[in-house]
């Protein structure tokens, strides 16, 4: 494909295709905190149609993240949605009915190949590369029903390419605002899909972690993010960090819509078996007689998220859960020198192969590609992530299977599952992180003590779930668990959300002030 030219590529960073004016009736204002079994309820009852539901979500994107707070969320819109939404609409005239997620609109993040649509990871060198082929699950969002309403801005290269990066802010899209107060940081890389569900610019998104990615922007911005055990859901088709920790995953307002997006996300691939019903799981009563882990050691110092915290460990109580408080995870950070070396190798070796079929054909002329256009691409800050995988080892080399041995022992072996081991735990418990600081694009981000890191780089699942704000500011309770433990974990954050009942719609704040 002929590479634009950088006035080209600019002109096509500031715009985006957009299907055609959504009609006058487009129930935008009903939208707002509107759960998919409701949605799918009127649906059947015949008062909202999936064409209406997709307008009104249009037409919230071009009210909020168009003009309005400006949240600079969506990246790009999908001009065949209304046109896919009929069709599934006829499918329902006719009796068939693919599951909850039928005429559902979704949100994917981009990073994330969905045919038709260019898939950049934020970056304006990708700025003209339009797949062919969904992504695996994007397939599977289709095949159960979902329509794919376009695109969310993220932090570029998800948050690895420079080492002083700003969050929600890439070359392609600018910088994503928090819709709780505008000038606080969406958090992580899947920042864009954050900001828009949080919005109801749509009733789900899928976002994608390394470390961190899916769940720091849930929960600094209200919503429940579920990062799965690695391997779990299909990785083809999507930009690559790191096998070894690398997922797609769910984010939404409430544990029930994060369950009904995963089920529909999961590779039966990666089961000998039928993949559980993870919404039939959810259950007020889960989490009766259940031994949870208080992560005290990650609590921070910040009074409000203490606060928080321990009315969330009430709830937790008073859901009849017996809490083992305090435990403590031996050595954590002690794998965090592994991470990176492991990162960096498995970086390289998955940029270029993903690469090799996009109009920058590798990772050296992507380098090359920022440098020509450092004015565009790197005002802010720098490559210095993409030049260090570039130095990188080999795959299975000595040095990789070293880090990646090491990152395992110490966050799994030695880490998590020594803890969830030793004190007979369902669940271990800790804030997520404190709440969302200033955007800075100087300085970059500032990110305060988290409690998700030890299940990325063990590969296990971690889920959050709102618990309380800070001055309005959203903080989340992150729950971990063994490989393979979505039912249990999203049970539990459910069994906890009925109590707690923490999250609130964002109130667009410009800033805080005394």
């Amino acid at each position: 494909m002929r590479r634009l030219a950088l006035a080209a590529l600019l002109a096509l960073a500031a715009c985006r295709p957009a299907p055609a004016r959504p009609p006058a009736d487009a129930p935008a204002s009903e939208l707002v905190e509107v759960d998919i079994a409701e949605l799918g309820r009127r649906m059947a009852a015949g008062t909202l149609s999936s064409r209406q539901l997709t307008a009104g979500y249009l037409a919230r994107i071009a009210a909020l993240d168009d003009a309005g707070p400006r949240l600079a969320a969506v990246i790009e819109l999908n001009p065949r949605a209304l046109d896919d939404a009929d069709a599934l609409d006829r499918e329902r005239a006719a009796g068939r009915v693919r599951g909850p997620l039928h005429g559902i609109p979704v949100l994917i993040k981009d990073n994330i190949d969905v045919a038709g649509l260019v898939n950049s990871a934020g970056s304006l060198a990708l700025a003209d590369h339009v797949p062919r082929a969904d992504a695996a699950v994007v397939a599977r969002l289709r095949e159960a029903g979902a329509v794919i309403l376009g695109k969310t801005n993220l932090s570029e290269w998800a948050n690895l390419r420079g080492e002083r990066s700003t969050s929600g802010w890439s070359s392609r899209g600018g910088q994503t605002r928090n819709p709780y107060v505008l000038d606080r940081t969406p958090c992580g890389s899947s920042s864009g899909t954050g900001a828009a569900i949080a919005a109801s610019l749509a009733a789900v998104g899928v976002g994608t972690e390394t470390d961190g990615s899916i769940i720091c922007p849930s929960a600094v911005q209200g919503l429940v993010g579920l990062k799965p055990t690695v391997g779990l859901v299909s990785r083809a088709g999507i930009v690559p960090s790191s096998t070894s920790q690398d997922t797609a995953g769910p984010m939404a307002r409430t544990v029930a819509d994060a369950a009904a997006l995963l089920a529909a996300l999961v590779d039966p691939a990666a089961h000998g078996e039928r993949p559980p019903d993870y919404a039939a799981g959810l259950n007020a009563d889960a989490l009766r007689g259940k031994r949870i882990g208080v992560l005290r050691q990650k609590f921070g110092d910040l009074p409000a998220v203490t606060r928080a915290t321990e009315r969330a460990l009430g709830h937790l109580r008073a859901a009849g859960a017996e809490l083992v408080d305090p435990i403590e995870i031996a050595g954590w950070g002690a794998w965090d020198e592994h991470e990176i070396a492991l990162m960096l190798v498995e970086y390289k070796d998955g940029l270029d192969r993903y690469l090799a079929g996009t109009p920058i054909a590798s990772l050296a002329a992507l380098i090359a590609f920022n440098r020509a256009h450092a004015d565009a691409v790197m005002p802010w800050f720098g490559q210095e992530l993409l030049e260090r995988a570039a130095a990188a080892p080999a795959v299975d080399s000595p040095e990789h299977r070293a880090a990646r041995e090491a990152a395992r022992r110490l966050a799994w072996d030695e880490g998590l599952g020594a803890a969830l081991a030793r004190h007979r735990l369902d669940a271990v418990v800790a804030p997520a992180l404190g709440p969302a600081w200033p955007i800075d694009p100087v300085l970059g981000d500032r990110v305060p003590d988290a409690g998700y890191s030890v299940a990325a780089v063990a590969g296990t699942p971690s889920l959050t779930v709102p618990m309380g704000d800070d001055h309005g500011l959203p903080l989340g309770l992150v729950f971990l668990g063994p490989p393979r433990s979505e039912a249990d974990l999203l049970a539990y954050g459910y069994a906890f959300e009925q109590r707690a009942r923490a999250r609130r719609p964002p109130r667009y704040l410009p800033t805080l002030s005394p």
